[in-house]
């Protein structure tokens, strides 16, 4: 074959929405890696930084993430990940202080996947190890528990009229219980949803309207997160409500994706004067194909 028609394919394939392992697919949908909420979508992924810094009414924090994630079989994965906090309180007579977060496991499987719906629903198994630093906060007991996760695209709507301009969009979202497995209970809940609009989507199966690279790789989306400790030792607290509107960029290879975070509610706007979040995200089973493997 010639070799500039070997070129032109694989400049092709780069910037072409699908590849043969493509990340977070359902059918014709491929669903972002969330900044702050968690993906439905068992993968091959390397979370090499998911970078936040936040102005507090207390100072300053920062947190570098990253985890792990390998497919062990058709439909299920385990994760590995932690992070690396910094704390800057305003207060001087306050010290800095710094360490790694709790090691967090998790088995992820999908149990039911409707393609023709662009629909997955997934369950998982999340442990949290105490193993960080206490000084930036982090738990002295291990953790347990469930967690729900969706994602689902609104390819259903007929590819016909005004209406078929609402069928880049699709949501994903999980809800995780956390509770003690020891000590005195402190339980905790997380939970998200993020409403996504995918310029690859659009290009390839609604209407290709001549977006130029990099803006047909775009997929702008906003999260609402939301975390409450319950059964705590002063019962029930303020639930942290945040609206996190931000963009993605997402190729065969890569997703980066960059995001703001603003308090909702007010028990929330003491712990977020302003913030900024991001996420660098490989596609390991594209960059490294022999990684395309499953033990089950």
């Amino acid at each position: 074959m010639d070799r500039k028609l070997i070129a032109a394919l694989s400049l092709a394939a780069a910037f072409h929405p699908l590849a043969a392992w493509a990340h977070g697919v359902v059918g014709q949908r491929t669903f972002i890696e969330p900044i702050v909420a968690e993906d439905a979508n068992p993968k091959n992924e390397f979370v090499i930084a998911r970078p936040s810094w936040t102005r507090t009414a207390e100072g300053r924090q920062f947190s570098l993430a990253f985890s792990l994630e390998k497919k062990i079989s058709e439909n299920g994965s385990i994760t590995v990940g932690s992070a690396w906090l910094a704390d800057s309180p305003k207060d001087s007579d306050e010290p800095y202080a710094s360490g790694f977060a709790d090691l967090e496991l998790a088995y992820k499987y999908a149990f039911l996947t409707m393609p023709e719906h662009e629909f997955r629903l997934s369950g998982a198994l999340v442990l949290a190890l105490p193993t960080g630093n206490r000084n930036v906060g982090e738990d002295t007991h291990t953790r347990l528990g469930p967690e729900l996760l969706w994602a689902w695209g609104f390819g259903d709507i007929p590819n016909e009229g005004p209406w078929k301009y609402l069928r880049p969009f699709a949501i994903q979202g999980n809800f995780l219980y956390l509770t003690k497995t020891s000590g005195h209970a402190n339980d905790a809940i997380e939970a998200a949803n993020v409403l996504e609009y995918s310029a690859p989507y659009l290009s390839s199966f609604v209407r290709d309207v001549g977006l130029p690279w990099p803006l047909r790789n775009l997929i702008p989306f906003v999260e609402i997160d939301y975390e409450q400790i319950v059964n705590g030792r002063t019962n029930t607290t303020f639930p942290d409500i945040r609206l996190t509107p931000g963009v993605a960029y997402m190729d065969n290879w890569i997703e980066v994706a960059a995001a703001t975070q603003f308090a909702v509610n007010n028990a929330t706007i003491p712990e977020n004067h302003a913030a900024v979040l991001g996420l660098v995200d490989l596609f390991i089973d594209n960059l490294i194909p022999a990684s395309n493997w499953t033990p089950f």
